[in-house]
């Protein structure tokens, strides 16, 4: 038996540390000792489930299974929102696992582990090696939120000669700027007001608007692609008046009630709205790599792995003060 510390939700989502047991390795499973583990908005949302939290980890393998053939001891790997895959119905063939109707994904699945803890033991097929480039901490958040603004523009479309929008500077949205910039989009930011201004465009915007209570913006050119990585759905009256005919809107930000939008407006402009959900494992690799040539790295605050750490972070995320994405580590590393 392989046993780790593992740290849960709870019904009142308070932080519980714990234990997890698993039998020894057998087939392609890979122990590996977690370096860092990002904290996304969806760990959030399953604050209240019992259940271990993460999923936006990195780590060092300390062991492997018989048939393990690509990961020795040593090796720095990471992973993201799934876990598993059929492997053999239309969508695992076409490269596109995450739309597998027996997908194993974060929060439905695997609950006895996570990103949370100091020990994780994972199939082989859904880790991905972490480029040299890359420390562990900077590779951490791109596990899902820059794997999910890269599988947006990568897989949909979006051209280098692109005006792209981002709605929101926080944790998908200054990587949605970076990613966008180094594909060599145009790319055009909108924020509450203009204290993020500066920083957007060091992060490669051409141009920044501050939108708090206007009705109505003259930016030139329209916009091809819009990201809205903010958790408020946006006033879509101003937004669709901004886009091309046949541009695409993805809503990248999980949160929960409906969708609206104003009919005719869509209709008349043929507005695309894109459902995206995180990268297919292909794409998410290309990320890596990707982020790793071109520079694109998180701006992070760190955190303890440990109840208080954890709890702090999540405080901090839900407050709005987290810039802009939270990395905990081991407390020795803290």
């Amino acid at each position: 038996m392989v046993s780790f510390t593992v740290y849960k939700g709870s019904k009142d989502g308070s932080i519980v540390k714990s234990t997890t047991s698993k039998p020894e390795l057998a087939d392609d499973q890979v122990l590996l000792r977690v370096t860092a583990s990002g904290l996304c908005g969806t760990d959030e949302h399953y604050r209240t489930a019992d259940m271990v939290l993460g999923h936006e980890g990195c780590g060092v393998v300390e062991a492997v299974g018989p048939a393990v053939r690509h990961f020795k001891k040593g090796d720095r790997v990471g992973w993201g929102y799934e876990h598993d895959c059929c492997g053999t119905c239309d969508w695992c063939l076409s490269g596109r696992e995450t739309f597998c109707p027996e997908r194993a994904m974060y929060g439905y699945a695997d609950l006895d582990q996570g990103s949370f803890a100091t020990h994780a033991i994972w199939k082989e097929a859904f880790l991905f090696a972490l480029p040299e480039e890359l420390t562990d901490e900077e590779a951490a958040p791109l596990m899902c939120g820059g794997a999910t603004v890269f599988g947006a523009l990568h897989m949909y479309g979006v051209k280098p000669t692109s005006r792209v929008g981002v709605i929101g500077i926080g944790g998908l949205g200054h990587l949605a700027i970076q990613f966008a910039a180094k594909m060599g989009c145009d790319v055009v930011v909108f924020s509450g007001t203009d204290s993020k201004k500066e920083e957007a465009m060091r992060l490669g915007a051409n141009e920044f608007f501050a939108t708090k209570g206007v009705k109505e913006l003259n930016i030139g050119k329209k916009i091809d692609c819009l990201l809205v990585t903010t958790s408020a759905q946006p006033d879509w009256n101003l937004y669709f008046s901004l886009m091309t005919p046949d541009s695409v809107v993805f809503p990248l930000t999980v949160t929960g009630g409906e969708l609206k939008i104003p009919y005719m407006p869509f209709l008349s402009g043929g507005i695309r709205i894109q459902g995206s959900v995180v990268a297919p494992r292909l794409v998410h690799k290309q990320m890596l790599e990707f982020a790793a040539r071109n520079g694109v790295k998180p701006i992070l605050m760190k955190f303890p792995m440990n109840e208080a750490g954890i709890t702090k972070a999540m405080k901090t995320l839900s407050d709005g003060d987290m810039r802009y994405r939270g990395v905990l580590v081991p407390e020795q590393e803290a």
